[in-house]
Parts: C-alpha cells; structure tokens; sequence
C-alpha cells in the first residue's frame, strides 16, 4: 500500500493543472479557517450568549464581533494571561483551531482568486514546447555568428515562430486581435522606443510667403478651382475667361487660352497626371482639353447643363462636377467621351478628387455630402458611402498618399470641420474643428503631415500633424479668403489663392538638411533675399 501512496502522490504532483489534495492549505484558507473556528467556540460559551451590549462614547453598541480579538489583532500567546479578574487554572488554547477542533464545513476559496502560474494546456503547442525542452543547447562563444543566425531564421520559418526567445509554458490567453481595416487613433501615444533616442530638432518653417503674385480678376467665388499645379512644374491659373501658366523654374508667364463668349468664364481646371494636358471647365457646361506644347486646343467636351466647378483625372479618365450636382466620366481616347454619369447629390458639386491607385472616387458638394464611388461605378450606381456628418458645403478633398484608403475632407464656413475617413469600413477616424472655413488640403508624404487652406475669419494656412493633427505652425499673409491651394510635384512647397487677388508661394515643407545645403556653399553664408513680387499678367 505504501508504493501505492507514493505513486499516487507523484502523479499528483506531475499534474500542473489539477488541485493539490494532500498538500497543505493556502495561508488564507487557514486564517479562515481559524477565525471561523474562534466565532463557534465563542459563540457556545455561556458569557458569549449572555454578555450584554455596553454602550460606546458614540452612542452605538459593541457587542463580541466588534471586540479586537477579532478584528485581525495579534495571536494568543502560549503562556496563561496573568490580568487579575480571570478564572485561574485555564489556559488558553495555543491556537483557536486546536481549542475547538478542525470544522466539518469546508471553506471555499473566492472566486476571483487562484493561483495565476498555472498553464493553461488548451493555448499551448505541446508539441513545440516538447521541442523547446529536449533541445535546449548552451551555444559556444566561438560558435560563427552567420551561421547561427542562419538557423534561428531556418527555425522561425519551419516553425512559424521565433524559437530562441519563444516561452514553454502560456499562462494565459493573449489580446484578441484588431479586424481587418481597424486603425487605432491613439497608436502613437503607446509607441515608444526601448533605447533612449535622442530627439531630433524641429525643422525650420518660414511663416512668411517666398514669392506673391498679383492675379487681377480672380474669381472670388468659394466653389471653384481656379489653380493646379502641374507634374512638369507649372501652375495653371485662371483670371475671368482668360488661363496663364506660370514657370516654377524660371519664373516666366504664358497666355494659354481665352473664352470667346461675353457671358462666360472658366470655372475650373486640373492637369493630366503626365502634365502636357490641361483640362479647362467653363461656365457653359464645356470641359477643353489643351496641349501645353503646342497651345493648342484637342476638343471640347459637352454633357453638362450649368457650369463646370470640379474637375479630377483618373489615367486617361476625366471627371467632372456641375452645379446641376450631376457627375460625367470622359474617356478621352475615345470619340464618345461620356461613358457614366453618377447622379446622388442635389445641389453643386464643388469638390471631386480620385484616389492614388484609382480605385475610388470621392465628390463633396453644396449639399453638406461626401460620397465614395467605386471605381467602376455606371450610370445609376449608388455610391460605396455617403457620409453627413459636415453641416457646410464640402470643397475640400485629398486622399493620403502612404494610405491610399484614407479621405480628408473639410466643410464650410458653418462646419469648419476636417475629417478623416477609412474608404473600406465607411467610418469617421478622427475630426479637428479648425475655428474656420476650409476651402482645401494638402498632404506631406514626407514629413505625416497635412496643411490645410482656411477662408473666413483668419484667412491663413494651418500646418497639422497626422494623425493626432497637432498644431504645427500657421502660415499668414492673405488679407482675404483663401479659395484655393495646390502643391507642387516635389511636395516641398504650397501656393494659395486668395480673394484679395493675390498668389503666395509657401516653401513650408522643405527639410533642414536641404536647406543648410542650400544656404551654405563653400563655406559662405547666403543672406536672405527680399520678397518677390511679380504680376501674372
């Protein structure tokens, strides 16, 4: 029977997660134990049962629960007490539970409480673990390092886990994890480095505009586009029913086109990615299309019954918005250019721009409304969402460059909200009351950031960093709204179109290495230059 025992004893102790019987009990359960033990005993004795409640300087009663022997004071002593008054000859029991004996009702342990070091079987990999224990070898300090990282990588791909550092025993069950498309606004405030970095310094951000150019006859008019930039560096502007083109590079101006008609005036424009077309809306319902090169106008385009005051070029697909709320699709290539026509919002379409890999199209309008479309959208196709959270006309659109499903979208003088939204779950990611209109944004590729143009009341240019969209830096200088605002193809600069009738060249987004580089050479200083001011024509 002994052998018996011992083997029954040592396959208790093997089992990692089952209760130790034979073991002695848990601390706890024995003060339990023992002050229950002490109540019982006290409770049947006569002076217990028949001691009176004695009044208290507080106007309460004590009675034997209150005394201090059972409120966590100091074990009994071995030795008898020697305070006069108590009957001589007993003694008191070395311990309540030796006085009264073991209780017959069994103590349960709380709930909440257990012993949090035992494994949990059913989150393990037994056979890994097995794999851990019978091949645990010291390596040699001599051991060639290419070849030993050579295994760990070989491990970790058979494996699908990483062996050096892998844990033998799970204690318990991991954070579940996000859903597909989830992103977390407040990742960066958990992100930090194990080392102590040392913070880079801030870079240099000129406040005030490089270069202004009068625009006589600007539209002052909030629901137009009346500038783009385009790839081959030029900016496209349109005064009244005339468009100039202005150099980056050389600072030149050219006369491209003038409207013919009395009554009419260009109400758009936008560049073709590759830069050679340029795409003119005017205020009859025409979309022209114009080489640069050749100043030469290829066709003209009609569909629409009121003014043309977005535009957005997808490839060799070109999207207009009228106020009429209709939106056309023109394939260029082709003679019948009017391949769809997405029809959802009610009033003015002020703002249409494609996503970088071309697979949604956003259009805000007079209507308070965002929609997404998808990119193979036809005649009568609901859009993929409609969001109304913006309580103002919606002109301002830019999709991320690094997250190409992420909309930024800015509201009126009523909403004076940006926010971001995610194209594949149709959710708002984050909101930024900016205290005034937003008329357009613009995202930094390089730097997380984004720069957004603003109309009443300050009229200025906000630089923001995504996503937590902290205040970086305003930019002022326009006595008026601002309308308008584009980037150029190296993303280092911003200009702006304001009511006052001026354009401002913004070098907001150029990184302090570049500029050292540029202000020393040879070793001497450069000082700044003036403000330069031109005229577009």
């Amino acid at each position: 029977m002994a052998h018996l025992q011992f083997e029954a004893s040592i396959s208790e102790l093997v089992r990692l997660d089952g209760p130790l019987l034979r073991a002695p009990k848990p601390r706890w359960q024995r003060k339990a134990m023992e002050r229950k033990d002490s109540l019982d005993s006290f409770s049947k004795s006569p002076q217990g049962l028949c001691q009176p409640k004695t009044p208290t300087f507080g106007g309460s009663f004590r009675t034997p629960l209150g005394d201090a022997s059972f409120r966590g004071s100091k074990t009994p002593g071995k030795t008898p007490s020697k305070t006069p008054g108590k009957t001589p000859g007993k003694k008191r029991a070395k311990s309540p539970s030796k006085a009264s004996g073991t209780s017959s009702v069994p103590i349960q342990p709380p709930a909440n409480q257990g012993d949090r070091f035992i494994p949990n079987r059913a989150l393990m990999d037994m056979n890994f673990s097995h794999f851990k224990i019978n091949n645990r070898e010291d390596v040699d300090e001599g051991e060639d390092k290419k070849e030993n990282g050579y295994n760990s990588a070989l491990s970790e791909m058979l494996n699908g886990k990483q062996t050096e550092n892998a844990d033998i025993l799970t204690l318990k069950e991991g954070p579940p994890k996000p859903q597909e498309g989830y992103y977390n606004n407040l990742k960066v405030l958990y992100s930090s480095s194990k080392s102590a970095v040392k913070s880079k310094p801030g870079r240099f951000i000129r406040k005030a505009a490089d270069r202004v150019l009068d625009a006589p006859e600007l539209r002052d008019d909030f629901y137009l586009t009346l500038l783009d930039w385009g790839s081959r560096n030029f900016v496209a502007v349109a005064l009244h029913d005339e468009v100039y083109l202005w150099n980056a590079v050389s600072g030149t101006i050219e006369h491209l086109m003038k409207l013919e008609g009395a009554d009419d005036y260009v109400s758009g424009v936008s560049w073709i990615r590759e830069g050679n077309v340029l795409a003119v809306g005017n205020a009859q319902g025409q979309v022209q299309l114009w080489d640069v090169e050749k100043t030469k106008c290829l066709r003209v385009m009609g569909g629409h019954a009121a003014r043309i005051a977005a535009l957005s070029w997808s490839s060799f697909i070109l999207t207009s918005g009228s106020r009429s709320g209709m939106i056309h699709n023109h394939d260029v290539r082709v003679e019948n250019h009017h391949v769809a026509t997405l029809e959802s919002h009610t009033q003015e379409v002020c703002g249409l721009k494609w996503s970088p890999d071309g697979k949604y199209l956003a259009s805000g309008g007079n209507d308070n409304m965002v929609n997404v479309w998808d990119a193979s959208a036809g005649t009568g196709t609901a859009p993929v969402y409609s969001f109304t959270q913006h309580r103002s006309a919606v002109k301002a659109l830019a999709w991320c460059p690094w997250q190409p499903n992420i909309l930024a979208s800015g509201g009126g003088t009523a909403d004076r909200q940006i926010r971001f939204w995610n194209s594949l779950t149709g959710l708002c990611l984050n909101s930024l009351d900016t205290g005034s209109q937003v008329s357009s944004i613009q995202w930094s590729a390089e730097h997380k950031e984004v720069v957004s143009s603003h109309g009443y009341a300050h009229n200025q240019l906000s630089i923001w960093k995504y996503p937590m969209m902290q205040h970086i830096a305003d930019l002022r200088g326009h006595t008026n709204r601002v309308l308008t605002m584009c980037m150029s193809p190296d993303q280092t600069m911003v200009m702006s179109a304001a009511a006052d009738e001026t354009l401002r060249l913004w070098h907001c987004f150029t990184s302090e290495g570049s500029n050292k580089s540029k202000s020393t050479k040879s070793g001497k200083k450069t000082v700044s230059h003036a403000l330069s001011v031109g005229q577009i024509r």
